[in-house]
C-alpha cells in the first residue's frame, strides 16, 4: 500500500460528453456530493511555506487529510503528474476535530467548496468537480492508467493541469482583484466563471 497521491486534472467546458464516454467504457458512478473543506494553518504559515496541506473535509463523511511533497526519489519527482504524499483518516465529528486542531495551535485559514461526482474504473478514481470558478475532471491512480484514461476520454495530455485548486484560485484572486479568501459559491455569485477561463488555462502544461 502506498501513501502517494498521483493525479492530473483537466479544465472542462462540458461534462456531459465525458459522462457518456465513461458510461460507455464501464466506469461506475459512486454518486454526487457537496464538499465543505477547511484548510488549517499555524501562525507562522509553516504548512504553506513547506508546500503542505492540513485539511478537514465534510461531505457524506468527515475526513482529516495531510498532504506533503514526497522526498525526492526519481519515481516521485515527475513533471508529468501531480504527486503528493497523502495521509487521511475518517473522523466521527467534524466540529470536534476542528476544535482539536485549533487547540493544537492551528486556525482555519481558508474555506473552499466543491460539488463532486466520483467514478471508479479499474483502480482509477475519476472526479467531475464543479468549483465556484470552473469545472474540472481529476484522474487519480497509477501513472500509465491515468494516461490511458485521458486518451480514452479524448482529453489532450498537453492540457493537463498539475496545480491544486487553491493554487489556481490564488492566481485568479491576484490577477482579478478579488477581495475574498474563501472559495465559496456565495462569494462567486456575481462572477461569471467563463470570464476566468484564460486565467485557468494559464496552468495547462502545454500553454
Amino acid at each position: 500500500m502506498t501513501d502517494l497521491e498521483i493525479e492530473v486534472k483537466f479544465y472542462i467546458s462540458d461534462f456531459e460528453p465525458i459522462r457518456r464516454r465513461m458510461k460507455e467504457i464501464g466506469a461506475a458512478s459512486q454518486g454526487k456530493g457537496f464538499e465543505t473543506n477547511l484548510r488549517f494553518e499555524d501562525q507562522n504559515q509553516s504548512l504553506l511555506r513547506n508546500d503542505s496541506l492540513l485539511r478537514l473535509r465534510r461531505d457524506s463523511r468527515n475526513r482529516l487529510t495531510f498532504k506533503s511533497v514526497p522526498g525526492g526519489s526519481p519515481e516521485e519527482d515527475d513533471s508529468q503528474f501531480k504527486v503528493y504524499r497523502e495521509l487521511e483518516v475518517e473522523v466521527s465529528d467534524f466540529e470536534v476535530m476542528a476544535r482539536i486542531l485549533e487547540s493544537l495551535g492551528y486556525h482555519v485559514e481558508q474555506t473552499y467548496e466543491k460539488h463532486r461526482e466520483t467514478f471508479t474504473y479499474q483502480g482509477l478514481e475519476i472526479c467531475a468537480d464543479s468549483l465556484p470558478f470552473g469545472d474540472f475532471l481529476e484522474i487519480e491512480g497509477e501513472k500509465e492508467a491515468i494516461r490511458s484514461m485521458a486518451r480514452r476520454l479524448g482529453l489532450n495530455w498537453r492540457e493537463r493541469i498539475l496545480e491544486n485548486y487553491l493554487g489556481i484560485f490564488e492566481y485568479i484572486r491576484r490577477n482579478t482583484g478579488l477581495e475574498f479568501q474563501d472559495v465559496t459559491f456565495s462569494n462567486f455569485r456575481q462572477t461569471n466563471p467563463d470570464d476566468l477561463s484564460d486565467h485557468i488555462r494559464h496552468f495547462e502544461v502545454g500553454s
